[in-house]
C-alpha cells in the first residue's frame, strides 16, 4: 500500500501568466498591433481528439474535431481539415494568421516519457520500441512538422497542456473570476491542476503529477471491464447504476491513498501503463479475482459492482478535490476542463456537495478543447489582451459547419436523392406530429456542435415517453449496447417538471437525479440489466435505472428552431421534453455534412432525416448509397 503522510498536491511555481517565453522559450520581445484583425489558431493533436479553433481579435470564430472531417473517431492526426475550415470561416489563409499554438509541449512531455521508461527498464522496452518511431518522426519535431503542414512563415508557439485545459474552462466562462479544476490522464507532468482566474489572468496553485493520476485509475477499470481506453469511459459511467460499490473499500485500501484535501497516489504496483503495453498487469488482476473482459463478452455482476465503485470513488476524489479548490480561492464560481471532467454523474454532484454558486464546465473538455485553450491563452498571456466577460462567449458550442438550404438541396438534386421541401412553421408542426407518432427523428441544421455532445444540430430525437424507445433506438439506430442510457433536452421554463435544481446547462454535462414527484417506484425488485424493464418515471426513456438522467435545458436565444420545435411537442403532448442523442452509430464520430448525414440515415431504422427545411422519409429512399461524398464542398483537404 502507498504511504502518503502529507498533500500530495505539489505547489505550482506559481502564474500562467508570463511572458514570451513561455510560449516558445526565446527573448521576449514587443509586438505592435495595428488596427487590422488578430487571428489565433489553435492545434491539438497526435494523441486523441485533435482539433483546431481560431480567435479573431479574441473572440471564437470555429472550432471542431478532426475526426468530423475523416470520419474516423477519436482521430489523433493532424487536424488539417479543422484547420481548413476554421480558416475557411475567417475568409481568411493561413499567412493572414497572426499566431500559431500548439496545446502543450512535446518536449517536457518527452522528458517525462523518457524518465518513466529509465524508471521502469528494461520492463517497458516493448512499449518503447512501439512510442518511439512516432516521436521521432512527429512529435519531437513539432514545431518543424507544423510549420511544414500549415506551409506558415510566422512562429510556432506553445501552450502546456493544463494551461490550456485551465484556459478552455475559465476564458469563455461568463466569469469576472472562479477557481479551476483540470483533471485528465496526464499532460506533460500534470495529471491535475487547481487554479484560480481573475480577468484576463490564470494562476496555478496547485498540482499532482504522474503516475498518479485520476484519470488514468478511472481507464483501468475502463480497460478492465473490456471497453476501449479513452472512449469507453462513458460506457463505464453509464454502467455504474447497474452496480453495487462493493469494492469501494478494496479500492481505497489497495490502490489509491486518498486525502481530505483530494489529492492522492496510486500504488503503482496494480498498474502497468508506466512502461507496459496494457493498463492493469497480473496483481491488479488477482485482486478482482479474475482476466479482464473481453471486449463483447457478457457482463457479469462483478463488471456492475466495479463500475459503481470506481464511479463512487472518482465522485469521492473530485468533491474532495472541488471543496479544496474553494478553500484556496474563497471563489463562489468553478470552471472545470480536462477528460475527466466529461464525467457528467461526478458533475452532478458537485452541484449539491460543493459549496460552489455556479459551474461551468467546458463543452470540448477533452484535448479537442485544449485547442481553444492555447489559443485563449496566447490572447490574453502572450498579447496581454483585457478580458470582457460575456455571458455566452462559447456561442452555444456551435462552432462548426454549417450547411444551407440551397447547399443541401444541391446535394440531393445532384444525388437524385427523394424528399419534400416544407416552409419552416409547416416543418416543425410536421416533425412533431411524427415525434407524437413515436417516429424517430434524425435531426441536422445549423453549425456543428464542438465537442462530444448533440445539442440540437445533429441530434436523433424521440419520444422519452415511449418505454421501449430506449432499447429501439440503442438496438436498431445506434447498434450500441443495450444497457446505454440516452440523455433528454427540456424547456428550460419547465425544468422543475423534473427536477429540484435552477440550473442553465446548455451543454448536457450534468446528470441530476429526478424529483421525488416524478418517479413511479413499481413495486418490484429486479437486479443487472433486468432492471431495464422496469418503468421509472412517465418519461421513462431518458430515466435511468438510478432516477437520474443527464440533461440539456434549452432556451430559445441558445436555439430558436430546436427550441420551437420542442414547445410544439410540449403543446401536443403535455411533455416539455425530448431524446436528444448524437447523430451517429456506435464507433463512427458524429456527422458533419450532408453526406454524412444521408449515409448514416440509410444504415440505421431512423424514420426521417431533417436537412434544413428537407424531409426524407425512409421508406422512399433508394437502398444504394450515394456516390458523391462532398456534393456540398466538405472535401477539405
Amino acid at each position: 500500500m502507498v504511504a502518503l503522510t502529507d498533500s500530495g498536491y505539489i505547489t505550482s511555481s506559481g502564474s500562467t501568466h508570463t511572458s514570451y517565453r513561455k510560449f516558445c522559450g526565446g527573448s521576449f520581445h514587443l509586438h505592435i498591433i495595428l488596427s487590422k484583425a488578430i487571428f489565433v489558431l489553435g492545434l491539438s493533436s497526435y494523441y486523441h481528439d485533435s482539433a483546431a479553433a481560431i480567435l479573431r481579435d479574441g473572440e471564437i470564430v470555429a472550432a471542431a474535431q478532426e475526426e468530423r472531417f475523416t470520419r474516423l473517431k477519436h482521430d489523433s492526426a493532424f487536424p488539417r481539415n479543422a484547420i481548413s475550415y476554421c480558416l475557411r470561416e475567417c475568409n481568411i489563409g493561413i499567412n493572414d494568421v497572426d499566431h500559431v499554438v500548439f496545446y502543450d509541449k512535446p518536449w517536457i512531455k518527452f522528458e517525462r516519457i523518457i524518465a518513466t521508461y529509465l524508471m521502469y527498464a528494461p520492463h517497458g522496452i516493448k512499449s518503447y520500441l512501439k512510442a518511439m518511431p512516432l516521436w521521432i518522426k512527429k512529435k519531437f519535431l513539432m514545431r518543424q512538422n507544423i510549420k511544414k503542414e500549415l506551409a506558415f512563415k510566422g512562429e510556432i508557439l506553445f501552450s502546456t497542456h493544463h494551461a490550456s485545459h485551465a484556459a478552455s474552462a475559465f476564458y469563455p466562462s461568463p466569469f469576472e473570476s472562479s477557481a479551476i479544476l483540470t483533471l485528465d490522464g496526464v499532460g506533460e507532468w500534470e495529471t491535475v491542476t487547481i487554479a484560480r482566474g481573475e480577468k484576463d489572468k490564470i494562476d496555478i496553485i496547485k498540482e499532482i503529477i504522474f503516475p498518479h493520476s485520476i484519470g488514468l485509475l478511472y481507464s483501468a477499470f475502463t480497460y478492465y471491464t473490456g471497453f476501449k481506453v479513452n472512449s469507453g469511459e462513458y460506457k463505464l459511467m453509464g454502467l455504474a447504476p447497474y452496480g453495487e460499490p462493493k469494492y469501494v473499500d478494496m479500492i481505497l485500501k489497495e490502490l489509491i491513498d486518498l486525502k481530505e484535501d483530494g489529492s492522492f497516489k496510486l500504488n503503482m504496483r496494480y498498474f502497468n501503463y508506466c512502461a507496459g503495453l496494457t493498463m492493469t498487469n497480473n496483481r491488479f488482476h488477482r485482486l478482482f479475482g479474475g482476466e479482464p473482459r473481453k471486449p463483447e463478452s457478457t457482463f457479469e455482476k462483478k463488471h456492475m459492482d466495479l463500475a459503481k465503485s470506481i464511479q463512487t470513488v472518482t465522485e469521492n476524489i473530485i468533491e474532495r478535490m472541488a471543496k479544496y479548490a474553494f478553500s484556496l480561492t474563497g471563489e463562489k464560481n468553478l470552471c472545470i476542463s480536462g477528460g475527466v471532467a466529461l464525467n457528467s454523474v461526478a458533475n452532478g454532484k458537485l452541484l449539491t456537495q460543493t459549496p460552489f454558486n455556479n459551474i461551468w464546465i467546458q463543452p470540448a473538455a477533452s484535448d479537442a478543447g485544449g485547442a481553444l485553450g492555447a489559443a485563449y491563452n496566447i490572447w490574453y498571456e502572450y498579447l496581454h489582451n483585457e478580458r470582457r466577460v460575456k455571458r455566452n462567449a462559447q456561442k452555444n458550442s456551435f462552432l462548426g459547419p454549417s450547411f444551407s438550404d440551397e447547399e443541401i438541396e444541391g446535394y440531393l438534386t445532384e444525388n437524385a436523392i427523394a424528399c419534400k421541401r416544407f416552409e419552416p412553421d409547416m416543418l416543425l408542426d410536421w416533425v412533431a406530429d411524427r415525434l407524437v407518432e413515436g417516429k424517430i427523428i434524425a435531426w441536422f441544421q445549423g453549425r456543428m456542435e464542438f465537442g462530444p455532445r448533440a445539442l440540437g444540430n445533429r441530434s436523433i430525437l424521440a419520444d422519452p415517453r415511449k418505454k421501449n424507445m430506449q432499447s429501439i433506438i440503442n438496438k436498431k439506430v445506434k447498434f450500441r449496447e443495450s444497457f446505454r442510457p440516452f440523455a433528454m433536452t427540456v424547456i428550460r421554463e419547465r425544468l422543475f417538471d423534473f427536477f429540484d435544481f435552477e440550473l442553465n446547462n446548455p451543454y448536457m454535462l450534468f446528470v441530476l437525479p429526478l424529483k421525488k414527484e416524478a418517479r413511479i417506484y413499481p413495486g418490484q425488485e429486479l437486479t443487472g440489466f433486468d432492471r431495464l424493464r422496469l418503468k421509472l418515471s412517465d418519461i421513462p426513456a431518458v430515466t435511468h435505472v438510478d432516477y437520474s438522467t443527464r440533461l440539456q435545458t434549452l432556451k430559445r436565444e441558445n436555439n430558436p428552431i430546436f427550441y420551437d420545435l420542442l414547445m410544439g411537442f410540449y403543446e401536443k403532448t403535455g411533455c416539455p421534453a425530448l431524446i436528444n442523442t448524437s447523430f451517429n452509430v456506435r464507433g463512427e464520430p458524429i456527422v458533419c455534412t450532408p453526406d454524412d448525414a444521408y449515409r448514416c440515415f440509410l444504415k440505421t431504422n431512423i424514420d426521417y432525416l431533417i436537412m434544413g427545411d428537407f424531409i426524407l422519409d425512409r421508406d422512399a429512399q433508394k437502398k444504394e448509397r450515394p456516390e458523391s461524398a462532398n456534393a456540398t464542398g466538405a472535401a477539405l483537404d
